[in-house]
């Protein structure tokens, strides 16, 4: 429902996670019962996680842990992976600048350019371990480089900005014309971002296996603020997940829906899928991993944008192990580590069995549903305060 901005203009209200809640069935399920496991194109997971395309997130070695886990990393392959041969210590460097020197140090490292030797090294080097290698390249850049990252063993591309459209217009250059690319590329193509009904089924027209569904929810991205620009998650997603089903009722092929980013906590995870999403990308959680590149820290795509920078470098710390972050056990009470744990007791909660079962739980809007009652936790900064 429309309300009112002002006599000339009218908007919808939209809603984040903090605004809904999760209704249970008048089911309950044991949450050992519970089925997680996800599916991209011929590849399958057992947890339905992808690690976010960014330098604090993943390197070969997250990306080769992902995958034992039984999760994906997405390897950026326009970061610091692909410009330098010792990343390493540039990601000791910028973990090392101070707060107001951050961006501006970091837009001088990554003016190095892209090598597309080191694009291919990096593939093999997940690829020649056994993990399924999946990479980021922006609409710009794909020409330019997609095919070195198909010559070393790409399993599935995904093409991302802050936003992508099926439709980009452009009078100084030729755009990637996705309809004409993701056909004809031989490997599963995901896309995004988007936060839109009608972007979201005009991506997953171009044949896209996957889209992803966020435009500025990320912790560390300040897009909503430079821009103007966003959709909150729960609604974006939403919509999206209606595109999916028009789409499905168009043509009978089904787009997976991936939410990425504004997610940090169990229940976070689990309200994403409720509302519509297949897969989740995250980045900030997992930074916080003792095997995270960002030693502590993290960064977006954009951070580095040497004209305008649209993200941050935040501090998110080391907190426990990938393991741990992602499958147990947890040694805090506030959601962020276990956090398939905490997805699966959601579902057997509720009595879904799995991810297309829980797509189907009532949603409430509930803008007290992380206050009502938490006085105590509030006032003493533990649990939710």
């Amino acid at each position: 429902m429309e309300v009112e901005i002002g006599k000339g203009k009218m908007g919808r209200r939209a809603y984040g996670f903090d605004e809904i809640s999760i209704v249970p069935s008048r089911r309950t399920r044991d949450p050992e019962d519970i089925d997680i496991s996800a599916s991209i194109d011929d590849y399958h997971f057992k947890i339905p996680i992808l690690a976010s395309a960014m330098d604090g997130v993943v390197d070969v070695s997250m990306a080769l842990e992902m995958h034992r886990i039984g999760g994906l990393a997405v390897l950026n392959l326009e970061g610091i992976q692909s410009r330098y041969d010792n990343a390493d210590e540039l990601l000791e460097k910028i973990s090392r600048f101070s707060d107001r020197e951050a961006t501006a140090k970091m837009q001088q490292i990554y003016r190095e350019p892209v090598k597309p030797e080191l694009i291919k090294k990096r593939i093999k080097q997940i690829k020649e371990k056994g993990a399924v290698v999946c990479g980021s390249l922006t609409p710009q850049k794909v020409q330019k480089y997609y095919e070195a990252a198909l010559d070393a063993g790409l399993d599935i591309l995904v093409i991302q900005g802050t936003v992508i459209s099926a439709e980009h217009v452009s009078i100084t250059k030729e755009p990637l014309d996705l309809k004409q690319f993701i056909p004809k590329c031989p490997v599963p193509v995901i896309v995004g971002g988007c936060s839109s009904f009608s972007t979201s089924l005009h991506l997953m027209r171009t044949g896209a296996v996957g889209i992803l569904v966020g435009v500025g929810p990320g912790a560390a991205c300040t897009t909503r603020q430079v821009l103007g620009i966003g959709v909150p998650q729960a609604t974006a997603i939403a919509d999206a997940s209606a595109a999916r089903a028009r789409h499905l009722d168009e043509t009978g092929q089904y787009v997976l829906v991936i939410a990425d980013g504004g997610m940090r906590t169990g229940g976070d995870l689990a309200k994403a899928i409720a509302c519509g999403a297949d897969l989740i990308m995250i980045g900030s959680p997992l930074s916080r991993a003792k095997e995270a590149p960002g030693r502590g820290y993290h960064w977006g795509m954009a951070t580095f944008h040497p004209d305008l920078p649209r993200g941050t470098r935040i501090k998110t710390d080391v907190v426990a192990s990938l393991e741990e972050i992602l499958v147990g056990p947890a040694h805090e009470n506030d959601g962020t580590l276990n956090l398939c744990g905490a997805l699966r007791t959601s579902m057997a909660t509720c009595g879904y069995k799995n991810i297309k079962d829980f797509q189907k739980a009532e949603v409430m809007v509930a803008p007290s549903i992380k206050t009502e009652g938490k006085f105590h936790q509030q006032a003493q900064k533990v649990g939710m305060g």
